[in-house]
């Protein structure tokens, strides 16, 4: 299965090619796409302070609702303390968002798909598909 991470998901709006292949071989299988909630924060928060060409709205709000969202629950948010403190004291920090996508992931046996692979290699236990 795959959680799909925030920059796949505005490739994908964008037509990259690598993007909507990798998509085709998602559709294809019998497992449900997910994303993380901290994903769909991540879009609304660009849809709002305008950082989204206006054609790509309606886009965004269609793959929101066709996909599995899963949430921030109690385990992955204690797992996302731990993972951010780790990370602190190796000097390594990132993103919150993406700690919190690491630790939902890593909380439902998902690897994470995206472009961003240099944050979320840093997540012990994260499974990671770069393109």
């Amino acid at each position: 299965m795959a959680c799909l991470d925030t920059s796949f998901i505005i490739d994908l709006i964008r037509g990259k090619e690598d993007v909507r292949l990798i998509k085709e071989k998602l559709d294809k299988s019998s497992d449900p796409i997910v994303v993380a909630s901290p994903s769909v924060t991540e879009l609304i928060k660009a849809l709002k302070i305008g950082k989204v060409k206006k054609a790509e709205k309606e886009k965004i709000y269609d793959l929101i609702y066709s996909f599995v969202v899963l949430s921030l629950d109690r385990e992955s948010a204690v797992l996302a303390g731990e993972i951010e403190a780790d990370l602190i004291t190796k000097g390594q920090t990132i993103d919150i968002e993406d700690i919190m996508i690491g630790a939902i992931a890593i909380s439902n046996n998902e690897k994470v798909v995206t472009r961003n692979i240099k944050h979320f290699k840093k997540i012990k236990g994260l499974e990671v598909e770069g393109y």
